[in-house]
């Protein structure tokens, strides 16, 4: 068993590379590979091509595997947290919360707020906090559950009116970034999704306790656990890979819940597995994903969110009959 999941790890981490090496040859330039080699290794390329490597794709590629990897990771987690096949980072509110924000930003304009990263940044961690609170004071997880769904429908709602009152260019720039993209990477933004790892590997030191849990919050309470500050744990760290990801490229649909659901189909459904292997297979899809928007129509660009969804949503269908069963409808 142990000699297949090697296997079947080195087969997602050669996909992941040879995905990046076709994402620097594809766009709306294509770059032949040895070209490619040349700008990454100092060699002999137009100073246009090796602008094109260094300074566009390359920053795209490692932002698209941060953000994938960040979101998938974090699906897996709240899956096991909440014991929930189709529970996924949205589900807390992070998405709708930044979108707000990102929303209020560009209808409202820089007198008012920080800036688009920054705000919504702020706005998935604001409603993760509203979500914790009201989770704290019901007592339950359920109680947490349908904060996230309650404060999804309140953000939903607040984007609704601002798209109302904004004029087209603005109702524009909230529908597009709302779509997702990863057209505005740059190096700036790769170093500020590099605090993505960190939240990643702290998600994986909770993989034992994520592995009790799924027993039910009595068992792992019976096993010294602290459910409620594990709970707080996991949805801090939660909201911070996912807010980062969508501040910097809008909203990614389906990501957090399809990935976890393909790891656990074919690896196995411990955390210790399911944790790291949804972190690298969501940073490829979303990579593909991203390689395809700016291809396939070149050079105009598909927002990103669009492929994630057209992939996400027939899945989730599936994933509801395979489930009605247990979820007794």
């Amino acid at each position: 068993m142990k000699r297949l999941l090697t296997m079947r790890f080195s087969v997602l981490l050669l996909s992941l590379l040879l995905a990046i090496l076709t994402s620097l040859t594809f766009g709306s330039a294509l770059i032949p590979l040895a070209d490619v080699f040349a700008a990454l290794t100092g060699g002999d390329v137009t100073d246009i091509r090796r602008t094109i490597v260094l300074d566009i794709r390359l920053p795209r590629i490692l932002l698209a595997i941060l953000v994938g990897g960040g979101i998938a990771a974090s699906g897996a987690a709240i899956q096991g947290l909440f014991r929930n096949p189709l529970a996924d980072p949205a589900l807390i509110g992070v998405s709708s919360g930044a979108a707000l924000c990102a929303a209020l930003y560009l209808v409202l304009g820089a007198a008012l707020l920080p800036g688009l990263t920054a705000s919504a940044f702020v706005g998935g961690l604001l409603t993760t906090w509203l979500v914790l609170e009201i989770g704290r004071r019901g007592g339950t997880i359920s109680a947490m559950l349908l904060a996230g769904i309650a404060i999804n429908a309140l953000a939903i709602a607040g984007i609704g009116l601002l798209s109302y009152v904004s004029t087209d260019i603005q109702l524009r720039s909230v529908t597009f970034w709302a779509l997702g993209s990863l057209g505005g990477a740059d190096w700036y933004s790769v170093a500020v999704a590099s605090i993505i790892p960190v939240a990643i590997l702290l998600l994986f030191a909770e993989r034992h306790k994520l592995n009790a849990i799924t027993l039910g919050d009595q068992e792992a309470a019976y096993l010294g656990i602290s459910v409620p500050g594990l709970r707080i744990r996991i949805v801090i760290l939660t909201a911070l890979a996912v807010s980062i990801g969508v501040a910097l490229t809008g909203v990614i649909a389906f990501i957090g819940l399809v990935v976890p659901h393909l790891v656990r189909m074919t690896m196995g459904s411990t955390h210790q597995v399911v944790i790291p292997a949804s972190a690298i297979l969501g940073g490829l899809l979303l990579l593909i994903a991203d390689t395809l928007s700016r291809s396939v129509f070149a050079p105009a660009e598909i927002p990103v969110g669009i492929l994630t969804a057209l992939l996400g949503g027939p899945f989730f269908i599936l994933l509801i009959i395979r489930q009605k069963g247990k979820l007794g409808i």
